[in-house]
């Protein structure tokens, strides 16, 4: 409070000029408008975004790609098969030190690649005695014989020209490549997305987290997110499709991830993560920080926004120490 009084009673009853004024009119008029320049808007310039990625559209435009990953599926080499939690045990995941803040989620989303993105889809198939027998026989064999061909066989497409898997050379890889091809092929066809939305059918389809996880272990999706500007090194985070600004909020979230240690860490998002509570701490906590708190004080610029206020009120004196802000009655 000042150490003087105001030289005008604020508590006073206004008796200056008035005017009705009809807030339900402004605010439906300012609906109206905005909604006007929201279809028009659309109409001319459209969205950025493009239509989503799907299985299909994958396994057409990178066929090579596809049988690739699904074989990385088949041997565990995948992204999906070593995450850990929530999906698996095979990973030890995001870790602050001794914390390890992923593990202790503990899997609450099971997600077996091998068995979810090639075996069970495969075993709907009808009318191709072929696929049964190449599952039963992968099914059958022992869990080093799986290994075995499933390793043999994304070895020797890495190692085949343009990674095309019609050009490998013989070699054991058992049924491997019977049961890749044929998974191509159900994707393909799109029966392979409706699958993995929601395995075992449902009229609610929603859980797109199988369909992502198996895209987001081959390259066609990392490799269109660097085309359009959307890799995390490209402070993708914050930006749409092509060149187009986005959500320019989250630059303070993406910004720990375009620099060291940050970029290079196997546990980048639990550190980002970390800075951010911290700073957020720091936000909350500003008028309880001293010399933080002191800061409106040592630096005025209140008063240059509070400038009518201070022209009225001359007498008014400077705030107390560690005071943020004009003084009461304002």
């Amino acid at each position: 409070m000042s150490r003087s009084s105001p030289a005008v009673d604020e508590a006073a009853p206004w008796a200056g000029a008035t005017r009705p004024y009809d807030l339900v009119k402004e605010l439906v008029v300012a609906l109206v408008v905005v909604g006007l320049l929201t279809v028009v808007l659309a109409a001319v310039f459209s969205s950025p975004d493009e239509t989503g990625v799907t299985l299909q559209r994958w396994a057409s435009a990178a066929p090579s790609d596809f049988v690739t990953t699904a074989a990385m599926e088949l041997d565990g080499s995948s992204t999906s098969a070593g995450y850990g939690a929530p999906y698996n045990h095979n990973g030890s995941g995001q870790a602050l030190g001794p914390l390890h803040l992923q593990r202790w989620l503990g899997v609450r989303i099971p997600v077996d690649p091998a068995g979810d993105f090639v075996l069970s889809p495969l075993r709907t198939v009808r009318g191709d005695p072929s696929v049964a027998a190449a599952v039963a026989t992968y099914t059958a064999a022992s869990a080093a014989q799986r290994q075995t061909w499933a390793s043999n066989f994304t070895t020797a497409v890495a190692a085949a020209p343009n990674s095309d898997p019609t050009q490998i050379t013989a070699g054991d890889y058992g049924p491997v490549p019977t049961l890749t091809t044929s998974l191509l092929g159900l994707a393909q066809s799109g029966a392979l997305d409706s699958q993995l939305v929601t395995p075992g059918g449902g009229f609610y389809q929603s859980d797109y987290t199988r369909p992502l996880l198996f895209l987001a272990d081959g390259s066609y999706l990392s490799d269109l997110a660097q085309r359009r500007h959307l890799a995390g090194n490209q402070w993708g985070m914050m930006n749409e499709t092509g060149n187009f600004p986005g959500q320019a909020w989250l630059w303070l979230y993406t910004f720990w991830y375009q620099i060291s240690p940050f970029k290079h860490s196997g546990n980048g998002d639990a550190l980002v993560w970390a800075v951010m509570l911290i700073l957020s701490l720091g936000l909350v906590l500003v008028p309880f920080i001293p010399g933080v708190r002191s800061i409106p004080r040592l630096v005025p610029v209140h008063r240059l926004i509070w400038r009518s206020y201070y022209r009225a009120h001359p007498l008014a004196s400077a705030p107390p120490a560690d005071a943020a802000g004009p003084p009461a009655g304002t």
